[in-house]
């Protein structure tokens, strides 16, 4: 519920704050007085417009925050885990009022402090303004869609957002009280969508399916003809190598040959022993001694070193010869080239194009399959479309049974509240399934259907009634939902409800007024006595002449609660536009009845 408004500088009032009280609060004064300021203050922090034009003579800026306490479920919703989901605060989040704003504050960034949200904004003389949540700037859409979870108004202006077929969608399905439902057939209707969308995706690839397939196609043949082989590029790269290096690779080898072993170079060679010749001439002259211990153990290692020398010279004598010719070198190097170019388009590596020619040819399955795709995928639509409808069905069902009992209780709501021959018919008309009747909520049109008087033609809500008019329908509305399905964790704000109202209709105004804020916070600004009666607390605002030496400050206006014999006087005023002793006398009679005839909680509809 909003727990408190400051305003600093709108408009005529310079200061003024306001605690509602959690039930009824009345907002009384003269015309003229700047009621309206009020509501203002209001639409300012649920981010309306901001007008430069509101901010006061001589300041420089306006300032208004509204502070709203929250119900322990609703805190708590901020750690149930699905905040992410709630922060729509639509059909398919689970959470409505306070909760929903709540998961939307989060989602700012921020979270209630000691189970208060404040929702603020400032307004610059010079046009700019700042929105606030919880001291933390935001976007003014921000405000706005928290404070639409807290706070309905009701007034000339804002009652005309009901003549929009989503609002009357809404509030139909509040009152049905249809979550399941609605949650049954959005699920349905989320699997539809996101199946016609993968198959519009399909269809519209089509072409450059055929264009990638083709391109897959030959890339995977070049890659075949070519037929690489992981690590051979580098094998080829050696090779070349040892060929240009020919010369120099025979030289070295053959000088290390002759050293370690003549023979293998040149059989008739013999100008000199060869290490292998001198190291097993060592060897025979060491086991030639008789005498045993480290002489036979120094032969063992010379005929050790050898035998490696042995592998030694076999290794490379199997390398002389073996450098290939200049032909040899052209064909390496057309290989390499070839290798390079794939590499290039698919690589970096040999290892990495065989890898992309595998997965191309997964990938060329795909797209050659794709007519088949696209009949598969159709007949899964089929299946899911017929879900959805059978969901929208039993959602139209549940909102039909809603819709015939909301008029009818609406209807005679109005009669209570001086508007007798008016009636409400609340239409759900199915689409037609040869257009393809599904969307986001269902399959229904919706259209509240109002009738201000006997003879009248029947005419859609908000183009149909004046602006009292209207403003008692949305009561009615209201007090019928709150008896149906309680007050939301709302805050309802009534202007103009009570146009055209008097006498004995205008208590039974109050009375419902009263009966609303049994399950809802209710702030109305009115000018009818029989109707402040009936309300928790009561705040007057009257305008003052500027003071001698601020003179150019202009007319200025306070707000001030009346309690007692204050309260009385201001009710004498209101009645008769005197303060006499019969007028008090009056006064004080009609808050005597108000508060003894008023319902007990939980009597709902049943009240008068």
């Amino acid at each position: 519920m909003l727990e408190e408004l400051d305003i600093r500088n709108l408009g005529p009032i310079r200061e003024a704050t306001i605690a509602p009280a959690a039930g009824m609060t009345a907002i009384t004064g003269e015309t003229g007085a700047g009621k309206s300021m009020l509501l203002s203050a209001i639409r300012l922090v649920s981010g309306g417009a901001a007008e430069s034009s509101r901010v006061s003579a001589g300041a420089d800026e306006a300032w208004a925050q509204a502070i709203f306490a929250l119900s322990d479920d609703a805190v708590a919703s901020e750690h149930s885990g699905d905040t992410n989901d709630a922060g729509s605060g639509d059909a398919d989040s689970g959470f409505t009022g306070a909760a929903a704003a709540v998961a939307k504050a989060h989602d700012a960034g921020v979270d209630p402090e000691d189970g208060e949200l404040f929702l603020s904004r400032t307004v610059r003389a010079s046009g700019r303004s700042r929105a606030v949540l919880g001291g933390k700037s935001v976007p003014r859409s921000v405000l706005g869609a928290i404070a639409g979870e807290l706070v309905t108004i009701h007034g000339q202006t804002d009652q005309l957002k009901i003549a929009a077929s989503s609002r009357q969608r809404e509030f139909l399905d509040r009152v049905a009280g249809d979550e399941a439902e609605l949650a049954a057939y959005r699920k349905a209707w989320d699997a539809l969508a996101a199946m016609d969308e993968r198959l519009e995706r399909l269809r519209s690839q089509e072409s450059s399916a055929r264009q990638q397939a083709d391109y897959l196609r030959e890339s995977i043949d070049r890659i075949n003809r070519i037929d690489p082989q992981p690590g051979e590029d580098e094998e080829l790269k050696a090779r070349r190598e040892r060929i240009e290096n020919a010369a120099d690779i025979a030289q070295g080898v053959g000088s290390a040959l002759g050293a370690l072993d003549a023979s293998q170079v040149d059989v008739d060679a013999a100008d000199g022993a060869s290490a292998v010749e001198l190291i097993s001439h060592a060897v025979t002259s060491l086991r030639a001694i008789r005498v045993g211990g480290t002489f036979s153990e120094q032969a063992d290692r010379l005929e050790s070193i050898n035998a490696d020398l042995g592998d030694v010279v076999f290794a490379l004598s199997q390398e002389l010869g073996d450098e290939g010719s200049v032909e040899d070198l052209d064909q390496i190097n057309g290989r390499i080239h070839e290798l390079g170019d794939l590499a290039r388009r698919w690589g970096p590596t040999l290892a990495d194009v065989l890898a992309w020619r595998d997965k191309a040819a997964f990938d060329l399955e795909d797209l050659d399959a794709s007519p088949e795709k696209v009949a598969e995928l159709e007949s899964e639509r089929q299946t899911l479309y017929d879900a959805a409808l059978a969901a929208a069905d039993v959602l139209s069902a549940a909102r039909v049974a809603a819709a015939a009992d909301l008029g009818a209780r609406v209807t005679e709501e109005l009669g209570s509240l001086a508007m007798l021959g008016a009636s409400l018919e609340v239409r759900v008309t199915p689409r037609d399934k040869a257009d393809d009747p599904l969307g986001p909520y269902g399959r229904d049109d919706i259209a509240f259907l109002f009738t201000p008087f006997e003879g009248s033609p029947q005419l859609p809500m908000g183009k149909s009634a004046s602006g009292g008019e209207l403003s008692r329908l949305m009561l009615a509305l209201e007090l019928v939902a709150a008896d149906t399905r309680g007050g939301a964790d709302q805050t309802f704000i009534f202007d103009e409800v009570d146009a055209g109202v008097g006498g004995k209709a205008a208590v039974e105004l109050g009375k419902r007024l009263a009966r609303l804020a049994r399950s809802a916070q209710v702030i109305v600004v009115t000018h009818l006595a029989q109707v402040a009666s009936w309300a928790d607390a009561q705040f007057v605002v009257t305008k003052e002449p500027p003071d001698a030496d601020d003179d150019d400050l202009g007319v200025v206006t306070t707000i001030a609660e009346v309690n007692g014999e204050t309260r009385v006087h201001e009710i004498a005023r209101m009645l008769s536009g005197s303060e006499s002793e019969a007028s008090l006398d009056h006064a004080r009679e009609l808050l005597s009845d108000s508060r003894l005839t008023l319902p007990l909680a939980g009597a709902g509809a049943a009240g008068d």
